[in-house]
């Protein structure tokens, strides 16, 4: 029987009492911005604000509990944000929407920094039996954001993301599920040989670690040849979002195929309306429906992007919402 598990794909809004406390603490400058050196006040703000997130989703009933990434000034940027051989220069717009990052611009051997895992070995101490969860960006959209000034090469560069990251999560304290978040696969399609080398980068990532992984494109649908190239890859689930395009997304799964498990991007990570528990069933149904016999080991239920574009009230709702459709869709499965 199919088990349905709600999660998130992390990336929280701050709570507002942090957002104002950090405010006053850090500035808006370049240089106040977090570079893995926080003074005591900041950390401790941090601290704080994650012992909230880590309560809200455990109170919301989630099946998995992620840290809450809420220390990324860079969203998906921020573990070469803070590495010793990034340069963080000019402020580049993320993708086509309204939110910016530090360009990280490579400028000497990558190396982990363990910031990640030390981010996760925090949120362990704050879980009692609830099944952790990391976050991380996939390794082809770490390196569509990125420059380089050292490798000299795209797939040369793009090997040393997917090593850089696999030595992150190699540092990982026990996790149940990890999410490589991977929007330019639809943003910025890879081209002929290296949507190819986009899936063996993402399989060097997923195969350090023994957790079940997910790879999840959001902002649409990836192309035909990208997914065909992203079944090729050893994860145990690939992510399809439904808010911003059904049908190419259905027509993926039907053409194509897809992984024994599934994650399915049902609520709208960007939009202050707050979906229905039963509403979220019902689209489960319906993509179910679609691809007739197929019978997934497991359906992860979140929402198609971060949610941190949301006010933090409506962040709330949503994963409560989750937490009940996954529930609701266990009952009408058995």
């Amino acid at each position: 029987m199919t088990e349905y598990v709600s999660t998130t794909p992390g990336l929280y809004p701050l709570p507002d009492w942090a957002k104002d406390d950090l405010s006053d603490l850090k500035g808006h400058q370049k240089h106040d911005l977090i570079s893995g050196d926080e003074g005591e006040e900041i950390t401790a703000t941090y601290e704080e604000a994650r012992e909230e997130v880590v309560g809200v989703q455990t109170e919301a009933g989630l099946d998995r509990i992620v840290e809450g990434q809420l220390r990324w000034d860079d969203m998906l940027a921020h573990p070469l944000a803070v590495a010793d051989a990034v340069e963080t220069r000019g402020i580049v717009r993320y993708y086509d929407n309204n939110n910016f990052y530090r360009e990280p611009v490579v400028t000497d051997d990558l190396e982990p920094t363990g910031d990640v895992a030390a981010e996760l070995e925090a949120a362990s101490e704050l879980i009692d039996g609830e099944d952790l969860q990391a976050v991380l960006p996939g390794p082809y959209s770490l390196f569509d954001l990125a420059t380089d000034e050292r490798y000299g090469d795209d797939a040369e560069f793009l090997g040393a993301i997917a090593e850089f990251l696999a030595g992150e999560v190699e540092a990982f304290p026990a996790v149940e599920t990890l999410f490589l978040l991977e929007p330019s696969l639809v943003e910025s399609a890879p081209a002929d040989g290296l949507d190819e080398r986009a899936s063996e980068a993402i399989d060097r990532v997923a195969s350090a670690t023994d957790a079940e992984v997910v790879v999840q494109p959001y902002w649409g649908a990836v192309e035909e040849k990208v997914y065909a190239h992203l079944l090729d890859a050893d994860v145990d689930a690939v992510g399809f979002d439904f808010v911003a395009n059904q049908d190419d997304n259905v027509y993926n799964l039907q053409e194509y195929g897809a992984t024994d498990d599934v994650a399915l991007g049902l609520a709208d990570g960007q939009n202050t309306l707050v979906e229905d528990p039963e509403a979220i069933r019902d689209r489960v149904e319906w993509v179910e429906g679609q691809l007739g016999v197929t019978d997934f080991e497991t359906v992860y239920l979140t929402t198609n992007t971060e949610t941190f574009y949301l006010p933090y009230r409506k962040y709330v709702e949503k994963l409560e919402v989750l937490a009940e459709a996954a529930d609701l869709a266990e009952v009408t499965a058995a």
